[in-house]
This record gives C-alpha cells, sequence and structure tokens, in this order.
C-alpha cells in the first residue's frame, strides 16, 4: 500500500498507525524476494542493457525469473561452503548477475559489493577484511581491467577459495559478440583461488527452493566498504532489518508496481542497493540498468532521455554531476512518463535544480542517506513542497537529532542550530556500525544516536538542511567556512559544470579556501573572469577562494560525487612547492598519500644539498605531516 508523502503530518500518520516492529515485514532476503514473485510473478522486475542506444538489445528477467536465478546463485554459495558467517565478495559493474549475486550473496552467507574503481591493493585489503572466501567478477572483457583487478587482488586474499566469472559477451549480438573472444585481453591466474563460470555452475543448481534452512532470523547479511578511491575503506555491516526497512520506505510511499525507475548507479553503492533494488522489492516496480557503467557509459547521457521514453520511466534517480551532464544536452524525446526525480549522493545546487525543472517540466526531490545508516534518513515530499537546498523530512521511524558536544555531554541544538547530525532508525545497527570494533568508538552519541559526520540544522518545519561535512569545513584561522557556499557561487555561473572547494594549506591561518572548476563542454572562460564572479556572488568576504583554478575533469567518484581529497592533494604539492621554491629549499613535493592515522602526507625528494633543520622548519609552517619518499 502507497501512501500519499507530502508533509511532516503524513510521515507521523504513518508512524501513528502501529511501531514499526508491529508491521508484517519480511525477516530475511530471501523471504522479502518470495513475497515479490508471489505477488509479481510474471511482470517485469529488471532490465539491463550492455549498450545505450535506444534501441539496443536489452535482457529483462520477471520477478519469477529473478527469484529462481537468486535461488539457484544461492545455492551454488552454499555449496561453495558458504555459511550464514562466510562472505560473497563481487567486484562487478552493473549487469543483471550483479543484482542475483547481492540477493543470493545476503540470502546464502554476507554479500560484500566492491567498487570496481579501487586499486588492486585496496580490493585485497577489503576481502581480507570481510573474510571473502568466494569472489564473484569479469571475465576479461574489453575496455575493463576488471578481471585483471581481480586476479591481483585475489593473489593477496588467501582467504579467497573461489573466484566466480560472468562473460558480458553473453548481453551482445553478433558481429559484436564474435569480436570479443578475438580482442579479450589476457588475464593473468597466478593466484591460489578455483576459477568457475558464474551463470555454467549457478544452472546446475535447483531454481525451485534452497536447499539449505533460511532462519528467520535477523542478522549482518551485508558488508558496505566507505570512502573514495583512495586510503582504506572502513566496512559498515548491514542486517536485515534495515536492508528491508529501505525498501519498505520505497514500497510504503514512493513507489508502485506501475513505477520504472531508471537506475544508471552502480550496485557496489547502497544507493543503488537499497533504495532502488529493495524498493523494488517490496513494491514490484520495474528497474532497468542501462550499461555496465552507468551514467559513466558510453553515450549514456547522449541517449539518456530515449532511454526514458524507450522504458516508459516514471523515476528518475540521479545525483547532481549527473544533472549537469544531462542539463548539457536537449532534452530530444518523449519524457511524458516522467513523474519525479530522485537525487542523492551529495548537495544539489539550487540553480541546477531550477535548469533541470526548466528544461523537463519535472521536479528533483533530493534525498539523504549514508552507509553507516544502510542508507535512508530523509528525503524532500514527492507529492509535497520541496524546499531546494535542504535533503526533506526525515522518513518514518527515523528519529535526526542535531547535536553538539560539551564538556557535559551531547547538547541538544534548537531550531536551524547547526551542530552534528545524528541518527536513529532500523538501519543503524547500534555500536556495531563498522567490522573493525575500534572504528565505533565514539561513534554513537547516548549510545543510540549514529554520530553521522556531517553538518546540520532542522528548521521551524522540520525539514533537515546538510550545512557541510565536519570534516569538510575549510577552518581559517578558527573561523568555519562551509565550502558550499563557494562551491555554490562558482556554480550559478553558465560556464561551470563542476566546482568543488577545500581548505589548502596556508602558513598563517591554517586553511585558506580555494576552487576547482569543470566548464560546461565548449565553454570559455578566464580564471580572472570567475574569480570576478566569485568575489560578487560570495557574501563572506573570509570565503573567497585565494586561488581558483580551471580542470579539464574534476575528479568524482563513481557515483559522481567530487572526490575532494584528490583536490586537497593537488593543493597540498602546489602550495608546499610554492614556499618551498620562495625559501630556495632544493627540496619539492613528489607525491601526496592518504595515511590512516596521519591523513594526507605529502612526501618529499631533494634537488640538490638540503639542510634538514631548515627544511623542517620551513615545513613545520604548515598542518600538513611530511616524510621522505620511498
Amino acid at each position: 500500500m502507497q501512501n500519499r508523502f507530502a508533509t511532516v503530518a503524513d510521515r507521523d500518520a504513518v508512524e501513528a498507525e502501529k511501531p514499526y516492529e508491529a508491521r508484517d515485514k519480511a525477516a530475511t532476503i530471501y523471504e522479502f524476494l518470495t513475497r515479490a514473485r508471489d505477488a509479481h510473478g510474471a511482470r517485469p522486475a529488471l532490465t539491463f542493457q550492455i549498450l545505450s542506444g535506444p534501441k539496443d538489445p536489452a535482457e529483462t528477467l520477471s520477478w519469477n525469473e529473478l527469484h529462481g536465478r537468486v535461488t539457484q546463485a544461492a545455492n551454488l554459495f552454499r555449496k561453495l561452503g558458504i555459511g550464514p558467517n562466510d562472505t560473497v565478495a563481487y567486484l562487478l559493474p552493473n549487469c543483471l548477475e550483479t543484482a542475483v549475486t547481492l540477493l543470493a550473496g545476503a540470502t546464502a552467507g554476507i554479500v560484500n559489493p566492491i567498487n570496481p574503481l579501487l586499486e588492486a591493493e585496496q580490493i585485497a585489503a577489503i576481502l581480507r577484511e570481510t573474510k571473502a572466501k568466494v569472489l564473484v567478477t569479469l571475465k576479461s572483457f574489453p575496455k575493463t581491467d576488471v578481471a585483471q583487478k581481480a586476479a591481483e587482488a585475489v593473489k593477496h586474499a588467501p582467504n579467497v577459495q573461489t573466484v566466480l566469472e560472468i562473460d558480458l559477451n553473453r548481453y551482445l549480438t553478433p558481429p559484436k559478440s564474435w569480436i570479443v573472444p578475438l580482442v579479450r585481453p589476457k588475464t593473468p591466474f597466478r593466484h591460489h583461488a578455483d576459477v568457475l563460470n558464474f551463470n555454467r555452475e549457478a544452472a546446475k543448481m535447483p531454481s525451485a527452493s534452497l536447499q539449505f534452512d533460511d532462519p528467520a532470523v535477523d542478522r549482518v547479511a551485508a558488508y558496505f566498504h566507505t570512502g573514495g578511491t583512495t586510503g582504506m575503506p572502513k566496512v559498515a555491516q548491514h542486517k536485515y532489518s534495515g536492508m528491508i526497512y529501505n525498501g519498505w520506505l520505497g514500497g510504503r510511499l514512493l513507489f508502485d508496481q506501475d513505477d520504472v525507475m531508471i537506475c544508471p548507479l552502480p550496485l557496489f553503492h547502497v544507493f543503488a542497493a537499497y533504495p532502488i533494488l529493495m524498493s523494488a522489492i517490496a513494491s514490484g516496480a520495474h528497474v532497468v540498468f542501462p550499461t555496465p557503467a552507468g551514467y559513466r557509459g558510453d553515450g549514456v547521457f547522449d541517449n539518456f532521455w530515449k532511454l526514458v521514453e524507450r522504458w516508459h520511466v516514471t523515476f528518475l534517480i540521479t545525483v547532481p554531476t549527473a544533472i549537469s551532464a544531462l542539463m548539457q544536452r536537449p532534452v530530444d524525446a518523449d519524457i511524458s512518463s516522467l513523474k519525479t526525480a530522485i537525487s542523492g549522493s551529495a548537495p544539489l545546487p539550487i540553480e541546477l535544480y531550477n535548469r533541470f525543472k526548466a528544461a523537463t517540466g519535472v521536479e528533483i526531490a533530493e534525498g539523504y542517506g549514508l552507509t553507516e545508516a544502510t542508507c535512508l534518513v530523509s528525503v524532500n515530499p514527492v507529492d509535497g513542497h520541496k524546499k531546494v537546498g535542504s535533503v526533506g523530512i526525515p522518513l518514518p521511524y527515523t528519529h535526526v537529532r542535531i547535536l553538539r558536544g560539551s564538556p557535559d555531554g551531547f547538547i541538544e541544538c534548537g531550531v536551524d542550530e547547526v551542530g552534528e547530525i545524528c541518527v536513529a532508525n532500523p538501519g543503524v545497527f547500534e555500536g556495531s556500525t563498522y567490522t573493525e570494533a575500534d572504528k565505533n568508538h565514539d561513534l554513537f552519541a547516548e549510545d543510540r544516536f549514529l554520530r553521522t559526520g556531517d553538518l546540520g540544522r532542522i528548521d521551524a518545519d522540520g525539514y533537515l538542511w546538510i550545512t557541510g561535512r565536519a570534516k569538510d569545513l575549510i577552518i581559517r584561522g578558527g573561523h568555519n567556512i562551509d565550502p558550499a557556499e563557494i562551491e555554490e557561487a562558482l556554480l550559478a555561473h553558465p560556464a561551470v559544470a563542476f566546482a568543488g572547494a577545500i581548505g589548502q594549506p596556508d602558513s598563517f591561518a591554517g586553511e585558506l579556501p580555494c576552487a576547482y572548476v569543470e566548464l560546461v563542454a565548449g565553454a570559455e572562460v578566464t580564471v580572472e573572469e570567475l574569480a570576478k564572479h566569485a568575489k560578487k556572488h560570495i557574501h563572506e568576504r573570509a570565503a573567497i577562494p585565494k586561488h581558483l583554478e580551471v580542470m579539464d575533469e574534476l575528479p568524482k567518484t563513481a557515483v559522481g560525487k567530487i572526490f575532494k581529497p584528490d583536490l586537497r592533494k593537488r593543493a597540498i604539492m602546489r602550495v608546499l612547492n610554492a614556499a618551498l621554491a620562495d625559501a630556495e629549499i632544493a627540496a619539492h613535493v613528489v607525491s601526496v598519500s592518504e595515511d590512516k592515522k596521519r591523513g594526507l602526507v605529502a612526501h618529499m625528494a631533494t634537488t640538490g644539498a638540503v639542510n634538514e633543520e631548515v627544511l623542517r622548519q620551513k615545513l613545520g609552517e604548515f598542518t600538513v605531516p611530511w616524510d621522505w619518499a620511498q
């Protein structure tokens, strides 16, 4: 039963019906999927097309077929020694098998999605941390190095016993499918694990029912790593209850069986895995995954509106960086089926919201979630007033508090007072968010409310606003500057597609604001013009960037966030090297890397004779740790 979700009163009415614990909910993912199969049977569940053209071949699984595939894969995993406490990892782009692996892995054991953009060393570290016994990945395929990374990572993960390969060539038709075997890159299998064909082995398994017990008990069923593309990510634990809660929210408040969602976001990320896939299971909605790389796939942006027309899409699942790219292309198809767009992962600039609404006639409902809470926290009401720039109303059974620390404990902030956003809901695993116990220290306020690390406020109407990341604040001489103010000002310039503001090291103020921008395709603008625009539109003098730089492309994560650690590395190298040159010290920064304990560390090399004491004094003017390059 889908509810109108327009106001805080609507949210409260859902909560007033009964406690969440008293609702008729599935206890396990397999029961959850079985209920969807029983309710929707032959209706379409998931569609995948490997190429982006509006007439390119696509494969669709019905709910009956998806249930059968998941049953076979779960039976295979159990045969390979996966029990409830064992881990199935996958290193995959999007395809039908990725969704099957996610659901089957959580049924047989604990599923561990891994970002294929990570380096082999980081993939191996995650495999070791989660003690994965089975890895599902790609068979070597043109234009991707996933298979090669997997092989290298498995060499350094002795716990992996079996590698199951998926060959994307099965989705292609002649003549392309004939060419792939001729150009397929070689994969070095110098590791210890057995290598098997995923689809061939799964097809040998029964599809009608599980060949093992699926006890109706809540347990950890997924490990999702957090963080971007550098450093060793932390691993968050998700229980059945949190995964199903995310789906229940979508089925109750947002989607029904007549909806079609287009999801070009990766299934190794919680946004696609839970608010999308789990909501589809709860509601019977149809999900379309275009290309293995989603929004990054060849031709996806150019064909996007035609894909909306082809599949009669009602809900567009997106992120701000993708919206910006779409707004650089004409709406060249019939998109009258589209009801709304749901955006997450990063703050949505008002200018981008307005451009999208003008071009499509559709409003964007911005939401908020995080890996540590199994995802969903709040969303702007699809049927109600959207406060652009806010992340909407906390969802049913989600308790959000704005707190600030004091010597006497946490203090509740008042209306519109900024503090740390803290969350309690069925998706929060109290006390055990991360696999590493020491990572859970100081993670909870009053032993219950997850400290998100995001700064925010709740307004008089109950809408939640994110004002920045606690760690992303630019702290200039003790003065806090929100990078979002700088970014929004720059994004208001018609030539700017993306903007990222960070604090660059400064020997006097600790940090000074600096900004990097990526221009709209074909646009031209000078740094001087952008600086003048920034000065005019940034209201706080201290926030005006001291350095502005135009880049061909800003670094981004797989879900489209500006990846600020790379920008910080760039700034550290520039600032420290300039300081050393000014002091006529024959040394320079050759690289910057992320250390788990020290943060970003500058690595130094000499270009001549150096008085190390003088060097230490100069670098000591900055807060950036450093050492000698190896």
